[in-house]
């Protein structure tokens, strides 16, 4: 028997983007835990609204307050004996270069192959932080993504990060080529995002959803195709996936938002690379320290370059195949 984390109350507004919702599936997204961990703490009534407990197919309005017995999780995970790539290591704080095809929370379906896991076997002291901070984790990458992501080593810095993440003080830049002769050269979408009411795996540009702004910039391009840098302002799920495709841009190798049966530039998955992040070192001292981490491209997406050829326009960025070599 694993030692669990104790359970709390906790209180959760339904929002504007989930009305109309089952209780059970609001609980598991509110809480970020699966469907069945969701359905069994309604299902023991410990999800109440106005003192009375809801059933796992009632549907909930917007604004609702629910007070939920969040269920207990176990605090341990099996450590992965994996290889972790570490760009950037302090006392305080680790950015980890994640390889394409890795879940990074534990979650339905995945509970001991994610890199918490990874994380846990090479930092061991990550796993006394538990599911309360995601084992130190500070935000995520979809699984196909590529990149950096931060890593906290204490439950202070765990804190401190994701205030910078919603103060908007952490610069996070992605490469994403997509299908599209993008002109202008440069923009931004500025659209909210909620999820997808006929979907509810999937998200979407609707009234009520969340704010959400990304920039753009093209750095190379062929005849309908082009590489961008792109800088989030926010960080919604699959905010530049959705945003890209609402301009007709579409990430290649995207199969949710995308063309299913694109071949040009397809590296077999989504082609979108964290590339850099800029954030400030929650140092214990108080006394924090500008930090800039860079991720050169994976090698399935420089493959992907080397087959379109030279681009017809602009020039590929640091980390790409050599533009004079193609």
């Amino acid at each position: 028997m694993t030692a669990s984390e104790p359970a709390g109350v906790v209180e959760l507004v339904v929002p504007a983007d989930m009305d109309g919702q089952r209780a059970d599936r609001v609980v598991a997204v509110a809480l970020d835990i699966s469907r069945s961990a969701a359905r069994l703490a309604v299902d023991s009534g410990q999800v109440a609204v106005d003192g009375k407990a809801v059933g796992p197919a009632d549907k909930l309005s917007a604004g609702t307050r629910l007070l939920v017995t969040r269920p207990p999780e176990p605090s341990g995970l099996v450590p992965l004996d994996e290889p972790l790539v570490v760009r950037h290591e302090s006392a305080t704080v680790l950015v980890i270069d994640k390889p394409p095809g890795l879940v990074v929370h534990p979650g339905a379906g995945h509970r001991n192959d994610t890199l918490a896991n990874v994380l846990i076997f090479h930092y061991p002291e990550l796993a006394e932080m538990g599911e309360q901070y995601r084992w130190g984790l500070v935000h995520r990458l979809d699984r196909e993504t590529s990149g950096l992501l931060i890593v906290a080593r204490s439950a202070a810095a765990h804190t401190e990060l994701q205030a910078q993440l919603k103060r908007r003080e952490i610069s996070r830049v992605y490469l994403a080529l997509v299908h599209s002769l993008i002109d202008p050269v440069a923009g931004a979408i500025e659209a909210p995002i909620g999820r997808d009411p006929e979907h509810p795996t999937r998200m979407t540009l609707r009234q009520g959803g969340r704010y959400a702004k990304t920039h753009y910039r093209r750095l190379a391009a062929w005849e309908d195709l082009s590489l961008l840098e792109v800088r989030l302002e926010t960080g919604r799920t699959h905010q530049i996936r959705v945003h890209m495709s609402s301009i007709g841009a579409a990430i290649v190798g995207d199969k949710t938002y995308g063309l299913r049966r694109s071949k040009a530039g397809n590296p077999g998955r989504v082609w979108l690379h964290a590339s850099s992040l800029t954030f400030h070192d929650p140092r214990p001292q108080g006394a924090d320290a500008p930090v800039a981490v860079h991720s050169p491209l994976p090698a399935d997406l420089v493959a992907s370059l080397q087959e379109l050829g030279q681009p017809i326009l602009g020039s590929l960025p640091d980390g790409a195949p050599d533009a004079s070599a193609l």
